[in-house]
């Protein structure tokens, strides 16, 4: 299966460069996943779509202030780093620009002296291992320094920092935002509660894979990066009881998505309490076995995330669904519009 099945063509004025100024006001394409059927709608009227008894899942994870910017100790040269995932002691694996400059044994200083860093280890892509000092609290001294890691294709700066995080994020540890939950409020949380919806929580934390493009031809080639993820002792029960009684389980997001279904392909369809690392690489010929339906944003051209929803709706009435998508001048990526897959 060739990774280029999965690209489109994308107007980069169609690019959502920032989000909207009331978050329920985006638009969202409703896609019927076994007939392929499109209609167009606005995501503060999701609720029409759903039951009582369907179980929204969200991914609380919260974004990290994880962008720093600072200067290499001995020539004074301008360093970014983007925390990706933290290891043992204060080290912590990051993406760095410009990566030639940093090399093992390498210094760099934040905030005048603040926060800084060495480099311990190399990998590729711009990886590297970086071991932090610094007096007091890591996270009170993140909050001083850093800034929101918005993706690449953002290049307007962002006003209110709390518009790329959830209403609901609790959980800190995310290098990026689970863009889908961007659009609901609290408001519209409680109107779909109030109609018998259930609403859980699950925790993935996004890491380097968001950040990393498919560099390979063959779907089955590329390799997936570990992600940590949680789902308590409550939200288990609750979906295998959802299930029991023939609700719907509609995972918000694709980080939902592969935790559900890496959950429930260790326990033989159901859910339980756990935790640890997932790399599930979800593409077409995959088996669902957590989720019935899915809210998602528009995904990268040929990206693993287009993999997932052709796995789950098709990968032609995917495509369809991005061209009219495109033809209609919907909003793409982080800060766009919505579709639902049920």
């Amino acid at each position: 299966m060739k990774v280029d099945l999965f690209d489109y063509d994308l107007p980069e004025e169609l690019i959502a460069q920032v989000p909207l100024k009331n978050r329920t006001d985006s638009r969202l394409l409703v896609l019927n996943k076994k007939t392929g059927e499109i209609n167009h709608s606005i995501f503060k009227d999701i609720k029409e779509h759903l039951r009582p008894g369907d179980c929204l899942v969200l991914n609380d994870t919260k974004v990290l202030p994880a962008r720093l910017f600072g200067v290499k100790k001995d020539t004074g040269a301008k360093i970014e780093v983007l925390l990706l995932k933290q290891l043992e002691d204060d080290r912590w694996e990051t993406l760095v620009k410009p990566a030639k400059r940093i090399k093992v044994g390498s210094e760099i200083e934040f905030g005048e002296g603040v926060l800084t860093a060495v480099c311990t280890d190399t990998s590729d892509h711009g990886g590297r291992t970086l071991q932090f000092k610094y007096e007091g609290i890591f996270l009170e001294v993140l909050n001083q320094l850093g800034e929101m890691p918005l993706p690449p294709y953002i290049h307007e700066q962002l006003e209110d920092r709390d518009r790329y995080q959830t209403v609901y994020a609790r959980e800190l540890g995310s290098a990026a935002a689970p863009t889908a939950g961007l659009h609901f409020t609290e408001e519209l949380l409680d109107e779909i509660r109030n109609l018998g919806v259930h609403i859980a929580f699950i925790t993935l934390h996004v890491g380097l894979g968001t950040f990393r493009p498919v560099s390979v031809e063959e779907v089955t080639e590329h390799d997936m990066h570990s992600e940590f993820y949680m789902i308590s002792e409550e939200t288990a029960r609750l979906l295998n009881e959802v299930r029991g009684e023939g609700g719907r389980i509609i995972a918000v997001g694709t980080t939902s998505t592969r935790t559900l279904e890496t959950i429930a392909s260790a326990n033989d369809g159901g859910f339980q309490e756990s935790s640890g690392w997932t790399n599930i690489f979800i593409y077409p010929g995959y088996e669902f076995k957590a989720i019935d339906g899915l809210i998602t944003n528009f995904h990268l051209p040929k990206s693993t995330l287009v993999m997932l929803v052709s796995a789950l709706a098709g990968r032609e009435n995917i495509l369809h669904a991005y061209e009219t998508a495109v033809k209609e001048r919907y909003r793409f990526f982080s800060f766009g519009d919505a579709m639902l897959i049920i």
